[in-house]
């Protein structure tokens, strides 16, 4: 242990599948979260296009949804000079270390996966092994940079405990290696004190408006596939749209409530509150101090005014940022290379500590 670092760098590691088109949930869920988390940390922020295989094999317009996503992040605030923004394909050590986990995560892992259960169905045999290895992809995401947090959904987490599973048998399987080759860095494992190569990622997860769910069914999560475009207020929406939307958003005929408890089953309720409290940043308990006791012919212009100062303007730059193909493309190949160097690096130490033979 005398050979090991002290601690691992810190570095935050996400991504968003360019699969369709981005709305509210996608956001306030992640991508508000991204901006705000360059403040304190060094970031990689990726578009997993891999990733996106798993649930449409064969794309029109892969490439331009790539584009999409990548100017949602830039018309956020996400920095591609001080940050990496780069698309996943770019970097083919993502897959070359997928392998690698693949050989040290379990089935048994893998098949308690309850995404894996929900996206495949009753017909899991005719899923794809891309959608079952999803979790082994998403772990060497993380882990070829050697991130040590990650914001993630209520529907992540158990991924990235997966995740952490890869990372500690990996450690554990190569222990000697990792000593003898001095390339481990001391970290707790419970009470325990180890020396490992790749760290034991830690979640980002909270905030008011963590999950976004769809303005028709409040029961649902705001979807880019749910049929009716009124469930969900798109990026691309503009201020009219937007208004309109929460205009028509379900609701039941009571008053708000003056505490948080008594948005308890009453689900379009508590999420026009958490969006309120996402978009203005504030708790759920102080978005009810101010509107607690009105009705929602009072609450939903507010709302309205509130989404169409915060979103608006982030459309309109979306759209200006998209247009421009050079610039988005110039940004993704910058921030590709910039990638590489840090995942070849965690590669060749990689091959080394499994035994490859190499230059």
């Amino acid at each position: 242990m005398s050979n090991s670092k002290a601690a691992f760098r810190q570095l935050v590691f996400s991504g968003v599948q360019p699969t369709g088109n981005l709305h509210l949930g996608n956001y306030l869920g992640a991508i508000r979260k991204f901006v705000a988390l360059q403040e304190s940390f060094d970031c990689i922020y990726c578009v997993v296009d891999l990733h996106s295989l798993t649930a449409t094999l064969v794309h029109d317009d892969l490439a331009d949804q790539t584009r999409q996503i990548t100017a949602a992040y830039l018309a956020s605030g996400i920095d591609p000079k001080k940050h990496i923004v780069f698309n996943q394909s770019r970097v083919p050590q993502h897959a070359e270390l997928t392998w690698i986990f693949n050989c040290v995560a379990r089935m048994g892992w893998l098949n308690r996966m309850t995404q894996f259960k929900e996206k495949a169905g009753k017909d899991r045999e005719n899923a794809s092994v891309g959608l079952f290895d999803y979790p082994s992809l998403m772990a060497a995401d993380i882990l070829v940079y050697r991130a040590t947090h990650v914001p993630v959904g209520d529907d992540q987490k158990q991924h990235l405990e997966l995740t952490r599973d890869i990372a500690q048998k990996f450690n554990n399987d190569f222990s000697d290696r990792i000593a003898a080759l001095g390339v481990g860095v001391e970290m707790k494992v419970g009470d325990e004190t180890v020396n490992g190569f790749f760290p034991m990622t830690e979640p980002i997860i909270g905030g008011p408006a963590a999950r976004i769910m769809s303005l028709r069914d409040g029961s649902k999560k705001m979807s880019k596939s749910d049929p009716s475009d009124l469930s969900r207020i798109n990026l691309t929406d503009d201020a009219d749209a937007i208004a309109k939307k929460i205009r028509k958003a379900k609701t039941d005929p009571e008053p708000l409530p003056s505490e948080e408890a008594g948005l308890e089953g009453r689900p379009e309720a508590r999420n026009l509150v958490g969006i309120y409290a996402g978009l203005a940043d504030i708790s759920k308990q102080e978005v009810l101090n101010e509107f607690g006791g009105r009705q929602f012919s009072v609450f939903k212009p507010a709302l309205a005014e509130l989404a169409v100062e915060k979103l608006a303007p982030i459309a309109a730059e979306m759209r200006r940022i998209s247009a421009d193909h050079a610039y988005v493309d110039a940004v993704l190949k910058d921030g590709g290379e910039r990638a590489c160097v840090i995942a070849e690096a965690t590669m060749k130490t990689v091959r080394d500590i499994v035994g490859f033979l190499q230059d």
